[in-house]
């Protein structure tokens, strides 16, 4: 099904579904805390310029995920955040 044809609902099942299964992963190899939302802000950073991508690609980039590249966003990410006064 092409990423045109789903609707939003559809999308984001789509996207839940395969963030927890990375989630599931994560925690396998010990990263406890990491959350789906944490692995769809990282993936879906590299997004803002180019738009969403085809669904296919989505998948690839959210299974392809490695730990370092996302403790990584997260690190920096937290700094973004924080304000050190």
């Amino acid at each position: 099904m092409e990423l045109e044809q789903m609707s939003e609902e559809e999308l984001m099942s789509t996207i839940e579904m395969v963030c927890l299964s990375k989630v599931e992963e994560m925690h396998l190899i010990g990263y406890e805390y990491v959350t789906s939302d944490d692995i769809w802000n990282c993936v879906s950073s590299k997004y803002e310029k180019e738009g969403v991508p085809s669904l296919h690609k989505l998948v690839n980039d959210i299974l392809s995920l490695k730990a370092t590249a996302l403790m990584n966003y997260m690190t920096i990410s937290a700094y973004k955040g924080s304000s050190f006064d």
